[in-house]
């Protein structure tokens, strides 16, 4: 008897040290949390889309990191053209057809703030001031490019030569301050980076009497004219584009009239270099990373690459010929650039983005985008194209299309194509859904 109380004694021993164990001494899972993401590599692009031009377009804000729309506000009719406040998410449309220029927070839909550009009470029709372009390297102010002055319908005050404008908006508080007269058909601007110049490129209305204006942007007076090196006011036929060097002491001007790239020095306003691209080039990118000038050509189907650390201009490399090149963006890391091109059979564009190393200018890949029905053809970018800061990924606005083609630039792939906002147009069939909105512009933020 004993002995069995010994033995029942034990086992409950035994049970009691089991179960001991298992409460006492269970292994501990520590959670392993993972490091925060980085603000440095989140990025964003922003998106502009036309909407017809009885309707409100729209932006859209991408996130680079999540191939995603992380946001889409309402904005004037037929925006154009957008800027960023240096190294800040605030963004600035051009509304072309109602003159105004909307203001918003690229992650946030709402609130968009409306600016109006002066005019005339009796301007009717409107647009009486056009905005085309903006332009900004400070916090305080963003320069609005417009065809016409506002006293009468901008594409009346263009035919007739009228001159356009440059309108000085105040970012502080949102309100035009000041409007500047320039040259006829503003198309390109470009301010120093040490805000100490502001430059024009007025193509003119088809006559030859384009012009190039240069500002004071302290005093917000019109400088003398550009001068050549030998003497003389310097002469435009149709500049389209203006860029700035990251050193702020060269502009260069792309004169498509001309077929030039114009190298001036900002301190004198002085020619310097001069250098053909052949006549018809029409899209410039200045890259600070090499130091180099990217100017495409759909005429001849060209890139020229010039270097940009001498007043010469040399040509660097010549890449392989693209089909009628719309634009092109270079990576930030400074290793490829990509180029869009389009061709046009039976009204159908099939669009096509091409990747160059930047080293020696080789073709390294075809990327196939779309082939749809051509309706953006005298939109100024069809297909325009920019990097992200990250250089992750480019993308291309196709505004025929109605998307925006995301590429992963780690293997050159097309990842997908992010539709546009659907758009105030009615369905291409009954029961139909309406089709897309047009990208018009792509810009890389921050």
């Amino acid at each position: 008897m004993t002995s069995v109380r010994l033995r029942v004694a034990a086992l409950a021993l035994f049970l009691f040290i089991l179960t001991s164990c298992g409460e006492t001494y269970r292994p501990v899972a520590t959670p392993v949390i993972p490091n925060p993401p980085n603000p440095a590599f989140s990025h964003s692009i922003l998106v502009i889309n036309g909407n017809g031009a009885n309707n409100p377009g729209s932006s859209t804000t991408i996130d680079v990191s999540g191939d995603s729309a992380v946001s889409q506000s309402a904005l004037g009719l037929m925006p154009v053209h957008a800027v960023l406040l240096p190294a800040q998410s605030v963004a600035y449309v051009a509304d072309s057809l109602d003159d105004t220029v909307s203001e918003f927070f690229l992650t946030l839909a709402t609130p968009v703030k409306t600016i109006t550009l002066p005019s005339s009470a009796a301007c009717s029709p409107i647009p009486c001031m056009n905005p085309v372009f903006l332009a900004t390297t400070e916090s305080a102010s963003v320069y609005v490019a417009s065809l016409g002055d506002g006293t009468e319908n901008a594409a009346l005050h263009v035919a007739k030569g009228g001159g356009g404008t440059v309108s000085v908006i105040s970012t502080a508080n949102a309100v035009v301050t000041t409007t500047i007269p320039v040259g006829i058909s503003p198309a390109g601007m470009a301010e120093t980076p040490n805000a100490q110049r502001l430059y024009v490129a007025n193509a003119g209305n088809g006559a030859g009497n384009g012009s190039v204006t240069s500002i004071d942007p302290i005093d917000l007076l019109v400088n003398p004219p550009i001068r050549e090196a030998s003497g003389g006011d310097a002469v435009w036929l149709s500049p389209v584009a203006v860029t700035a060097r990251s050193d702020s002491a060269r502009v260069y001007v792309l004169d498509a009239g001309e077929g030039t790239v114009t190298a001036v020095d900002t301190y004198g306003d002085v020619v310097v270099g001069r250098v053909s691209v052949g006549a018809g080039a029409n899209f410039m990118l200045y890259d600070p990373k090499s130091d180099r000038l990217y100017v495409s050509n759909p005429v001849s189907n060209r890139v020229e690459i010039l270097d940009a650390s001498t007043d010469a201009l040399s040509a660097l490399v010549a890449p392989a010929p693209v089909s009628h090149p719309l634009s092109l963006a270079v990576l930030p890391d400074g290793s490829r650039f990509y180029v869009s091109g389009i061709s046009v059979s039976g009204g159908v564009a099939t669009s096509r983005l091409l990747v160059f190393n930047a080293a020696d200018g080789s073709l390294k890949k075809r990327i196939a985008l779309t082939s749809v029905k051509q309706t953006c053809a005298s939109t100024p970018f069809e297909l325009y194209t920019a990097a992200a800061a990250d250089s992750s990924r480019v993308y291309v606005g196709n505004c025929d299309a109605g998307n925006t083609a995301i590429i992963q630039t780690s293997n050159d792939t097309l990842l997908l194509n992010l539709a546009a906002p659907v758009s105030a147009q009615p369905p291409p069939e009954n029961g139909g859904a309406p089709p897309p909105q047009n990208p018009v512009f792509v810009l890389a933020g921050p």
